[in-house]
């Protein structure tokens, strides 16, 4: 009994917001991830540095894209008009 009711509420409301909160967590991490990388890169090639930067706001903005893309699409299945429970 609690189980079907259970599944009638929608499981995968809170699978989708799992996804939406892995969304978030993997965009920071790889944002992370750029921007470190990228200053070791600028401390080894000073020379370098304008060429890193642009490619570096340009990846981080590419994973933040994405990211938020991936949190808008969890998010929609998460607010979206639940059923009636019986």
């Amino acid at each position: 009994m609690f189980l079907s009711v259970l599944l009638d509420l929608g499981v995968g409301y809170g699978i989708a917001a799992l996804g939406a909160g892995l969304a978030a967590l993997g965009a920071g991490v790889g944002i992370g991830r750029i921007g470190g990388d990228a200053v070791q890169a600028m401390a080894r090639q000073p020379e370098a540095m304008n060429d890193l930067r642009a490619n570096m706001i340009l990846t981080a903005a590419l994973v933040e894209g994405a990211a938020f893309f991936a949190m808008v699409v969890g998010l929609l299945v998460v607010l979206k008009e639940m059923p009636a429970a019986v």
